[in-house]
C-alpha cells in the first residue's frame, strides 16, 4: 500500500494518460460528426430508423425517442460511475492516474452519451419545424430548443473532465465533491434532464394538462422518469453526506435535501398530476437502491446511502388536494416548501438515524431547519416555474424572471452560510493510545478536549479514519466533561489518514492523529503516539492534504470563472423554458388563425395567456 501511494500523484495526471484520453474524446466526437453528417445528407437512414423503431415502442416521435433513451441511459451510467468513484476514492485516495481507475469510464461515457444525446436531438428532425419553438441553425436546418439545452448541459459537463485535470496541475487534488470541475460534471449532468423534458414537450406538442389527463401509460412513465431523474440529479451534490464524510456544515444536507425535493417533486406534481411526486419519488428510490447493491456487495466497496423524500412527496399530493396547483401554481409552490422544509425535513431527520452514522440532532435544529425551509420553498417555487412552463402557463416575464432571481439568491445565500465556519486557536486535544493490534496497527483511543467546556451541543465528535483501503466513521462516547472514547479500534497504520473531528455550531476543526508520509505532496510522517497533544486546525488541511497554495489570486479568479459559467448554463435554461412555454403558448392560442396570420409566430407577451 506504501508503494501503492508513492505512486499516485498529487497533480495532474501523466501525459500519456492525457494523450490517450484526448484520443478517446477525439475519436467519439468525429464518429458522432459523420453519423449526423450521412443523416443530414440523407444517405443514411439509421439514426431515422432507429428512432422510428424506438418511438414506436415508446409513443414519441423518432428525433425525441432515440435521444431520449441514449441520454437517459447514458446519466444512468455517469451516476453508477460517480459513486463508484466516490466510494474508490474515500477507501484509496488518489488515483493512480484518470484512466487507472474504472468508474472514470462510466462518467465519460456517460457524460459524453449526454452530449451525443443532444446533437442528435438537433440533427434527426429533417423536414418541418421540430416544435413550436424551434431555432434556425442555418437555412433548412431548424433544431428543437430541448435540444439545445441538452447539447448545452452535456457539453459543460463533459468539459469538466479535461478540465479537472488542468485544475489539479494548478491547485493540486481537492479530494471533495464540492470541488469547481467536479460540480461541473454534476450540475451539467443534473440540468440536461431539462433539455430532455422540453425536448419531450416539443415532440409531442400536446398540453399535459395535469389530473385526469396523463397522455397514456407510457407517456406517464416517461415523464415520471424524467422527474425522477431530475430529482437524482439535484440529490448528486449530497454525495459526501451520502457516504458519512462531509467536509462542510452539516446543516447544508437538510438544506440541500429540501431544495432538491422542492424543485423535483414540486415539478412533478404540477406537470403529471395526481401521483407525479410518488412517482417520481418511486423512480428515485429505485434506481438509487439498485446502484447502493451494484457499488457495495457488488463492487465491494462502500455502501452509498440516500435520501429518502417520501415524507415530502406525501405532503405535496395531499396539498394538491387542498390547494390545486393549476389555480395559483406560485402560491402552491411556496405553501409546499414550507411543508418540505418542516414536516419532510423532520421525516429525513428521523431517516437519518436510521442509515447515517452522522445524524441530525439538537445542535442543528433551529439553523438546520431555517435551512431546510429556505431549500425548500426556494426550490419549490423553482420546480414550479419550471412546470408551468412546460405545461406552456408561465407567469408574465416580470414575475417569472423576478421569482427565478429571487430564489437563486436564497439558494445562494443558504450555501455561503453554510460554508462559513470557524477554528478556534486555543483548543487543544491530547489523546491516550491503547494498542489492541500492532501489525497492522489498530487502537483504542481517548481525547481530552482543553478548554474541557469548549463543546456546548456538538452536532459530532467523532474519528474518521479513510483512504487506507476502506472508511471508518466511529462517533466518540462521552465519559466526562471534554473527555470521549472511541467504542471501536481505530486504524494507525499504513495509507490511513486518521482524524479527530468536532462540529459544534458554526466550528468545524480536526485535530490529526495519524497520517502517513507522502512523498508526491510532499509530506512527512505524523505518527500517532500515546500522551500526544494535537491543536485544533481546519478540516480541509487534513482531508485535502494534497491541495497547493495558490496565490495571486488564481484560486478565486479560477472559481469565479466555473461560477459564471455555471450561471450562464443556468440563464440558458430559463431561457428555454421560457421559450419554449411562450412560443407554443402563442402557437395554442391561434391554432385556428390563417396560415398567413400576422400573428403566427410571435412572441409579444401581450399575446400569450396569463
Amino acid at each position: 500500500m506504501l508503494l501503492a501511494a508513492e505512486t499516485r500523484p498529487a497533480g495532474g495526471a501523466a501525459l500519456g494518460e492525457v494523450l490517450l484520453a484526448t484520443g478517446i474524446g477525439v475519436a467519439l466526437t468525429v464518429a458522432l460528426l459523420a453519423l449526423v453528417l450521412l443523416h443530414r445528407t440523407r444517405r443514411s437512414t439509421l439514426l431515422t430508423r432507429v428512432g422510428d423503431r424506438l418511438g414506436g415502442a415508446t409513443g414519441a416521435p423518432g428525433w425525441v425517442a432515440l435521444p431520449t433513451v441514449l441520454t437517459t441511459l447514458s446519466l444512468l451510467t455517469a451516476l453508477l460511475g460517480m459513486l463508484w468513484d466516490i466510494a474508490l476514492h474515500i477507501g484509496v485516495g488518489r488515483d493512480e492516474g484518470p484512466l487507472a481507475n474504472p468508474a472514470h469510464y462510466l462518467i465519460l461515457f456517460g457524460l459524453f452519451g449526454v452530449f451525443a444525446g443532444g446533437v442528435l436531438a438537433c440533427a434527426m428532425p429533417l423536414d418541418g419545424e421540430p416544435g413550436p419553438a424551434a431555432v434556425r441553425f442555418v437555412r433548412g436546418w431548424d433544431v428543437p430548443v430541448g435540444g439545445i439545452l441538452l447539447t448545452a448541459a452535456g457539453f459543460y459537463a463533459l468539459l469538466g473532465f479535461p478540465l479537472d485535470d488542468v485544475w489539479h496541475r494548478m491547485f493540486g487534488q481537492d479530494v471533495t465533491l464540492w470541488g469547481p470541475t467536479h460540480l461541473m460534471l454534476i450540475g451539467g449532468a443534473g440540468l440536461s434532464i431539462i433539455g430532455l423534458l422540453v425536448l419531450e414537450q416539443e415532440g409531442h406538442g400536446g398540453l399535459s394538462t395535469g389530473d385526469g389527463d396523463r397522455g397514456g401509460t407510457a407517456r406517464f412513465l416517461r415523464q415520471a422518469s424524467a422527474m425522477g431523474g431530475l430529482l437524482l440529479g439535484m440529490s448528486v451534490f449530497q454525495g459526501e453526506y451520502d457516504f458519512d464524510v462531509p467536509q462542510f456544515r452539516l446543516v447544508l444536507e437538510p438544506f440541500m435535501i429540501a431544495a432538491a425535493a422542492g424543485i423535483a417533486l414540486i415539478a412533478a406534481r404540477m406537470f403529471i398530476g395526481r401521483g407525479g411526486a410518488l412517482a417520481a419519488t418511486a423512480f428515485f428510490l429505485v434506481v438509487r437502491g439498485l446502484i447502493a447493491l451494484v457499488v457495495g456487495p457488488g463492487l465491494g466497496e462502500l455502501v452509498p446511502t440516500f435520501p429518502l423524500y417520501l415524507g415530502s412527496a406525501v405532503l405535496v399530493e395531499l396539498l394538491a388536494r387542498l390547494l390545486p396547483p393549476a389555480r395559483r401554481p406560485l402560491l402552491f409552490g411556496a405553501a409546499a416548501g414550507v411543508a418540505i422544509g418542516t414536516v419532510g425535513h423532520a421525516t429525513e431527520a428521523g431517516w437519518t438515524h436510521v442509515v447515517q452514522e452522522l445524524t441530525w440532532g439538537s445542535d442543528i435544529l433551529v439553523e438546520g431547519t431555517l435551512m431546510a425551509l429556505a431549500g425548500g420553498v426556494a426550490g419549490a417555487l423553482l420546480g414550479a416555474l419550471l412546470a408551468t412552463g412546460l405545461r406552456r402557463r408561465l407567469p408574465r416575464p416580470a414575475v417569472a424572471r423576478g421569482a427565478l432571481l429571487a430564489c437563486l439568491a436564497v439558494l445562494a445565500a443558504a450555501v455561503a452560510n453554510g460554508l462559513v465556519a470557524t477554528v478556534p486557536d486555543d483548543v487543544e486535544a491530547t489523546f491516550t493510545i491503547e494498542d489492541v493490534t500492532t501489525d497492522p496497527r489498530t487502537a483504542d483511543i481517548g481525547v481530552r478536549l482543553d478548554p474541557a467546556d469548549f463543546l456546548d451541543d456538538p452536532a459530532w465528535v467523532q474519528i474518521t479514519a479513510w483512504q487506507g483501503q476502506g472508511l471508518v466513521v466511529t462517533p466518540l462516547e462521552r465519559v466526562g466533561e471534554g473527555e470521549y472514547r472511541t467504542t471501536e479500534p481505530v486504524p494507525l497504520h499504513g495509507t490511513w489518514k486518521t482524524l479527530l473531528r468536532v462540529h459544534d455550531g458554526r466550528v468545524l476543526t480536526a485535530f490529526p492523529i495519524y497520517l502517513p508520509q507522502d512523498e508526491a505532496i510532499p509530506a512527512d510522517e505524523i505518527p500517532a503516539e500515546d500522551g500526544m497533544t494535537r491543536s485544533a486546525i481546519p478540516e480541509i488541511d487534513i482531508l485535502q492534504r494534497e491541495l497547493e497554495d495558490s496565490g495571486g489570486g488564481l484560486w478565486l479568479v479560477s472559481n469565479l470563472v466555473v461560477l459564471g459559467c455555471t450561471l450562464a448554463l443556468i440563464a440558458a435554461m430559463a431561457w428555454g423554458v421560457g421559450r419554449y412555454a411562450r412560443r407554443a403558448a402563442v402557437r395554442e392560442l391561434f391554432a385556428d388563425a390563417p396560415a398567413d396570420s400576422p400573428v403566427e409566430g410571435t412572441t409579444t407577451s401581450a399575446a400569450v395567456p396569463r
